[in-house]
């Protein structure tokens, strides 16, 4: 039996950008590989029906199906989570995946509809999902939520608004976690570190800032999307059963040196 043998999940931004695997993409593919059902959703289908097409090359085309979502939108999370539930009568875990990249730049340089968006997409659309996922984890006995924030919420190195979303996810994790304990639901949060995905490739990276984003690390190796994947498994998981309210970095160490 696979880790999450009997589990229904629901990853939000299931799909990647372009071709690779995003974190969305890897965690879907690894929460089916260990035995769970998994609605992939994702703002545009096509993205989540790559991931859908990935499993079925696997033999795992049963184990998920696509549903098109915006997740800023709190009727798309509703009707989201009723999708899963109705295809396969529960629900256990949320993973928490949507968000929009890093915008360089002050307070002084940000346009108030970027600041908007960014808390919009990266925070609101977090607190959307878990309202409509809460009473059909209930309902089911429980369940997981993982958020994905970043370690930017430390290092924020100007990038004061994607910094200050990913704080933001970091304090819903807690207050989710400590609001709905008693109803058997665990919360955490994944902090990234500086992990090469198709966010990054469409974002233009250079080799050479590749290359000094992986010697930055204390373990001097480029963390993948999988490695984030791996870390959501095991907080979905009953492994866990002992942990809520965490925050996880999984960053090669990024946070322990300042090379």
């Amino acid at each position: 039996m696979g880790r999450l043998e009997g589990k229904v999940a629901i990853v939000t931004g299931a799909g990647s950008q372009n071709e690779g695997i995003g974190n969305g993409r890897a965690a879907s593919v690894l929460f089916a590989r260990e035995g769970a059902r998994v609605l992939l959703v994702d703002r545009i289908g096509d993205r989540a029906e790559e991931t859908q097409r990935q499993l079925s090359e696997e033999g795992l085309a049963d184990s998920c199906a696509v549903f098109a979502a915006d997740v800023t939108d709190a009727a798309q999370c509703t009707a989201m989570v009723a999708d899963a539930v109705a295809r396969w009568g529960r629900l256990d875990i949320l993973q928490n995946n949507v968000g929009i990249g890093a915008r360089a730049g002050t307070v002084l340089d940000m346009d108030d509809a970027i600041w908007d968006r960014m808390m919009r997409v990266n925070v609101t659309a977090m607190m959307l999902a878990s309202k409509a996922a809460i009473p059909a984890m209930k309902d089911s006995g429980g369940g997981a939520i993982v958020n994905i924030s970043s370690v930017a919420n430390w290092r924020p190195r100007g990038l004061t608004a994607y910094a200050t979303s990913k704080g933001a996810v970091e304090a819903l994790t807690r207050g989710l976690a400590a609001d709905h304990a008693r109803d058997g639901i665990r919360v955490n949060c994944i902090e990234p570190g500086p992990v090469y995905t198709p966010m990054v490739q469409v974002a233009g990276m250079s080799d050479e800032l590749r290359q000094a984003r992986r010697k930055a690390t204390a373990l001097q190796i480029e963390g993948t999307a999988w490695d984030i994947a791996w870390a959501s498994v095991y907080l979905a998981s009953d492994e866990s059963r002992y942990v809520t309210g965490v925050v996880l970095p999984v960053d090669g160490g990024l946070l322990l040196t300042s090379r």
